[in-house]
């Protein structure tokens, strides 16, 4: 049995259904921060252009809006949601790393709560899997059914 199977055998007892609801917030949280990023480019690329990484910052500004888009939708849905947390973490670490702390925990500007609070969550679905309500349970259930 590999990993995935055996943790998500594991987690299937553990998980609460009121987990879902979180997930589905988490996604919901990922998605929208993915639509502020596309309606504010600029927004995006002034604040990564003022952190460490800025030689990049045209490439990065699309990369993160797309990857928060998408891995949103995938996690609200909860389809292949373990691969979506892995495409959100780097960003999320990165926007912790060198967006949000040189501005410090409770900067008006900052957002480094939201974005430590948002990657234990990816965390912590990344372990726990998507739950009972997700695409990804129905798939499981509904693999050996004829349709």
């Amino acid at each position: 049995m590999n990993i995935e199977k055996q943790l998500d055998s594991w987690a299937e007892n553990k998980q609460a259904n009121w987990l879902a609801a979180l997930r589905i917030l988490l996604g919901l949280i990922i998605f929208l921060k993915g639509v502020f990023f596309i309606r504010n480019t600029d927004a995006l690329y002034a604040m990564i252009a003022n952190s460490s990484i800025d030689l990049y910052a045209v490439l990065i500004v699309h990369l993160v809006a797309s990857a928060h888009l998408m891995g949103g939708l995938l996690i609200i849905f909860g389809l292949i949601t373990r691969v979506a947390i892995l495409f959100q973490l780097p960003i999320l670490i990165g926007a912790i790393v060198f967006v949000n702390a040189p501005k410090g925990f409770f900067s008006i500007q900052s957002e480094l709560s939201l974005s430590v609070f948002v990657t234990l969550l990816l965390m912590f679905f990344l372990v726990f899997g998507s739950g009972k309500f997700s695409v990804d349970e129905w798939l499981n259930k509904n693999k050996g059914a004829d349709h």
